[in-house]
């Protein structure tokens, strides 16, 4: 239970600097390239925070490199969902990626937590 709670604090920071690095790209890219260079950054800072906090482990090379996985499933769900809320549904672009990565959550817990604590189970 430590761990969801805690990977949920830490997951609200990510989002947040993700969101924060979105925002400001944003006033020079366009939306997708925001998104992925924002996400992409995040993502090394959530390596970190998950390996201290979440996971209490020391970062390696191995989960460094292997860490991208557990974001691959939220970053097709949420640059999917950015397309479908901004291109489709024409509902504008600056909340789009805070909706969007609601719905890959649980699925990057599970694979962070085998990518963090190989030996574990999720």
């Amino acid at each position: 239970m430590r761990q969801i709670l805690t990977f949920a604090a830490v997951g609200v920071v990510n989002t947040a600097t993700y969101y924060c690095l979105y925002l400001l790209f944003l006033t020079g890219l366009p939306y997708l390239a925001a998104h992925i260079l924002a996400f992409t950054l995040a993502m090394v800072g959530s390596f970190f925070l998950n390996a201290r906090f979440t996971y209490r482990t020391p970062p390696t090379w191995r989960k460094f490199l292997l860490f991208p996985l557990t974001n691959v499933t939220n970053f097709l769900i949420t640059t999917a969902g950015v397309y479908l809320i901004v291109d489709v549904l024409h509902a504008g672009n600056r909340f789009a990626p805070l909706v969007a990565s609601a719905a890959a959550i649980p699925v990057t817990f599970v694979v962070s937590r085998w990518v963090m604590l190989p030996k574990s189970i999720a």
